[in-house]
């Protein structure tokens, strides 16, 4: 039931007094184009009726704070309450973007303590705070590169990136005016040295990839491709998606690359962004700071300041200097963990990987074979074909067990993909259930397959049509609908 539904006419949540009463008179003050003559149609409802109706509506929403969230390559892990606590802080929460550098001291010390705590963490010599969200940040880094050869008088208009990317990369690329030629991956789902070397040629601008990759597995030539990235004068770009499985091991500016950005969501454990506010700072190394956007945060004997002298700047990426409720939270998470428990993280992500495919590689294989790192692709390949049960329909029901499922049909290069991201902060209690009702659905489609296929039947929602979704959305309500 939505909000229209309940309207009664003449029902009111508040009033006003009529504007007349203190001196404003709409008829005579605006311009008739600004004055609306019909009806706005809007639901007619008491305070207490859309307090209830959004408050059970909430109440639906699945969240990490309600249950294990294994969303393999977007890392749903949970978000410390301290970490709130902190960016609530009335000295944090209350400032203003159009403060004075002198009035907003404290703040400007956060960020560029966070810049400097990044730019360790990474191996990166410089870092920007500005970008949104992760997309926003590799946007950011392929008009760093685009600038960096326009300021060289270098045409470079190619763009090499794996086949297993995140659909992001081809996109930011494209965004930026460069042109993007896949790399195939090879049987062990890496990608091969050789593959690079010949795609290689005086028109490539940049290599984009993640390390480990969308598979969760370590691409062990990458040195030896960063070697050769550079003596043909390319610069290696690092998607910083999966870092929350090296962070504290191997740094991304140790192996070569010279641009990084961040998902702070995914590794400093900061909301995910999704439709609200994220942050993806983008990290150079120092032959590319010019061209960075501004401003940055700097420090003299003085004072600490937004800096704008950078010359070969891209500008602005977005408004003012970041998402600076974000940013308080990733500081908050990087000072309460430290080097040891940033490194621990890591250690434990990549554990919780492993047991649930261990324990589930006998019914759901895994793509390739070898350790992986954060999170685990499988494919439920064991399923008789003659019933007909494909991922999606494992993955809906496990709706009905009250488990969010896990990514499907992602990386696209692996059939019937089953992407599972435990993260580190979830307990092997929680792993144990996830992997016994795994096995369960696993063996229902064997015996029952009906009724995995129809799944599922415990959710307010029952099985959607996804192809009419998608092809023809309802986005409209109307009194007749």
């Amino acid at each position: 039931m939505t909000i229209f539904d309940k309207s009664v006419e003449g029902k009111i949540a508040f009033s006003l007094p009529e504007e007349k009463s203190y001196g404003f008179d709409p008829e005579s003050t605006l311009s008739e184009k600004y004055i609306k003559k019909s009806s706005t149609d809007l639901p007619e409802c008491s305070e207490l009726d859309i307090v209830r109706h959004y408050s059970n509506l909430a109440k639906i929403n699945y969240s990490v704070d309600h249950g294990f969230y294994p969303l393999g390559s977007c890392t749903m892990k949970y978000n410390p309450k301290i970490n709130e606590n902190v960016a609530s802080l009335s000295g944090f929460a209350n400032l203003h973007p159009l403060m004075e550098e002198d009035d907003i001291q404290g703040a400007l010390e956060l960020m560029f303590d966070l810049q400097n705590y990044l730019s360790k963490i990474t191996g990166m010599d410089e870092i920007t705070l500005q970008p949104a969200a992760g997309a926003h940040g590799e946007l950011t880094g392929m008009l760093i590169v685009k600038k960096y050869f326009q300021s060289k008088n270098e045409k470079r208009k190619k763009v090499l990136i794996p086949d297993s990317a995140h659909g992001t990369n081809p996109a930011s690329a494209i965004m930026a005016g460069f042109d993007v030629v896949e790399l195939k991956s090879d049987e062990n789902g890496i990608l091969p040295f050789e593959t690079v070397k010949n795609a290689l040629d005086k028109d490539v601008a940049a290599i984009m990839m993640t390390n480990p990759n969308t598979l969760g597995l370590f691409e062990k030539d990458i040195v030896k491709i960063a070697r050769i990235a550079h003596e043909n004068g390319t610069l290696l770009y690092y998607d910083g998606a999966n870092l929350n499985a090296i962070m504290g091991k191997i740094r991304p500016g140790d192996m070569g690359f010279d641009i990084i950005h961040l998902n702070l969501h995914k590794t400093f454990s900061t909301p995910h962004g999704m439709g609200g506010p994220g942050s993806g700072p983008v990290g150079v190394k120092k032959e590319l700071r010019e061209f960075l956007p501004v401003p940055i945060v700097n420090r003299n004997d003085e004072k600490f300041y937004f800096d704008y002298d950078l010359k070969n700047s891209i500008g602005k990426m977005r408004s003012y200097y970041g998402n600076f409720g974000v940013l308080i939270r990733a500081y908050a998470y990087i000072l309460s963990m430290g080097n040891d428990g940033l490194k621990k993280a890591s250690e434990l992500a990549v554990l919780n990987a492993n047991y649930i495919k261990c324990n589930l590689r006998e019914i759901i294989p895994p793509a390739f074979e070898g350790v992986c790192k954060h999170e685990y692709v499988g494919y439920p390949g064991n399923l008789p074909k003659e019933y007909n049960v494909k991922t999606l329909n494992i993955a809906k029901r496990m709706l009905d067990y009250g488990i969010h499922p896990p990514t499907i049909y992602f990386p696209l290069i692996v059939h019937e993909a089953l992407m599972i991201e435990p993260t580190e902060t979830e307990s092997k209690e929680t792993l144990d259930n996830f992997i016994e009702i795994t096995k369960k659905i696993v063996q229902e489609a064997k015996t029952d397959p009906q009724i995995v296929i129809d799944s599922p039947h415990n959710t307010y929602v029952r099985k959607l049509d996804e192809a009419k979704a998608s092809r023809k959305p309802k986005v409209r309500w109307n009194k007749s609908s």
